[in-house]
């Protein structure tokens, strides 16, 4: 490679990185906080997650439930029940009105255990900054950007990386001063974590920004999944008991993830189901009922769905580290403490070499100043 062709790759890397690589710094950094977060706030906080201990008792009733929340919350509160995933959890009301937030309820006596504001907690703040900088759906698409940030700037240390023997060197030099370190571990740790680190941030930018998956399936030529048509007709709601019933009907194998309720009866009402095979927590398999009758208008297996709403079954786990359990949560811990030691070393390197132009240029004598003559 020529010098004036790698002076070209050396700045599209510097400048490219100090723009919008604090993105992904933010990102890196938060996504570890949230493996480690999660578990903490269940531990500090058991009263959100644990069920009170409680005589043994069906489930409560989600029609009972539903009422007594619309007393509290109004007639045109909408309600995302999640059931318990495992014996001994509470059952979590995602609450959707001039009051935003999650309560979390006993699942057999629905008695109330807790309560927080869609933006309190640790876990809600660097959750809506890792997924969308606090900015709602302009920082998801930005978001977006950073993964498109990350391959410029990865195919750019690749190359300025290459060397022209074989094999390379991969040994990271402690000995020799920090500046040196720092160059080592952004060089290599570049590197050899490029695919790994590429694959994450492109799983965050699908979750972020919707668009991306129909994309997707337009790409592959599949229509998108959408909601059924209603029939036409009146009539009073339906028990949300009827309902639960009939998507577990539809799914006889699967449990509910989310049963998405909003009292509206001009649109089909969807209940998400999770069944044995889909690595997704919530379940992506899902249920669209008549919120009058109860009537399944519609059922979709997860890998039935379109192409761009199917591996979202996967991405999302994938992301978090959930497909492989507690190891598959600790390497996302460690890759997201990798990004951020990526543009940490970085900033160091073009801060040194910033300051040693600047002793450069106050060493060098000062030019005679020619007057006119």
């Amino acid at each position: 490679m020529t010098a004036s062709l790698r002076g070209l790759w050396l700045k599209c890397h510097r400048w490219t990185a100090l723009g919008l690589g604090w993105l992904l710094i933010v990102s890196g950094l938060t996504g570890s906080l949230l493996v480690v977060a999660w578990p903490l706030d269940r531990w500090l906080h058991p009263a959100y997650f644990v069920a009170a201990q409680q005589p043994a008792a069906q489930a409560v009733s989600l029609e009972a439930l539903r009422a007594r929340l619309a007393s509290e919350f109004g007639p045109k509160a909408a309600f995302s029940f999640r059931p318990p995933r495992e014996a001994g959890a509470t059952l979590e009301v995602l609450v959707r009105s001039e009051w935003r937030g999650s309560l979390y309820l006993h699942p057999a006596t629905g008695a109330e255990q807790g309560r927080r504001g869609e933006h309190e907690g640790i876990v809600s703040l660097l959750h809506g900054l890792h997924s969308a900088l606090w900015l709602e759906q302009t920082g998801k698409a930005i978001l977006a950007l950073a993964a498109a940030v990350y391959l410029l700037l990865a195919v750019s240390g690749v190359v300025l990386w290459w060397p022209r023997r074989w094999p390379p060197s991969l040994r990271i030099e402690l000995g020799k001063g920090f500046t040196r370190a720092s160059f080592d571990l952004h060089r290599i740790g570049g590197v050899v974590f490029a695919l790994v680190l590429g694959v994450s941030i492109a799983t965050g930018a699908y979750l972020a920004w919707r668009p991306i998956g129909g994309w997707i399936s337009r790409l592959a030529g599949a229509p998108v999944v959408a909601a059924p048509k209603l029939p036409a007709g009146d009539g009073p709601a339906a028990s949300l008991d009827e309902l639960a019933a009939a998507a577990q009907a539809a799914f006889p194998d699967g449990r509910i993830g989310l049963f998405l309720y909003t009292p509206r009866l001009d649109r089909p009402l969807a209940v998400r189901m999770h069944v044995p095979d889909d690595p997704h927590p919530n379940g992506r398999s899902v249920v669209w009922l008549d919120p009058r009758s109860s009537q399944v208008l519609a059922r979709h297996r997860w890998d039935t769905l379109d192409p761009g709403t199917r591996i979202n079954s996967i991405v999302y786990p994938l992301h978090t580290g959930e497909l492989g359990g507690i190891a598959g949560e600790a390497a996302v811990a460690v890759l997201g403490l990798m990004l951020g030691a990526l543009g940490g070393t970085g900033l160091v390197l073009w801060w040194q070499r910033r300051r040693a132009r600047l002793r450069a240029g106050r060493r060098t004598p000062a030019q005679p100043v020619l007057s006119k003559l």
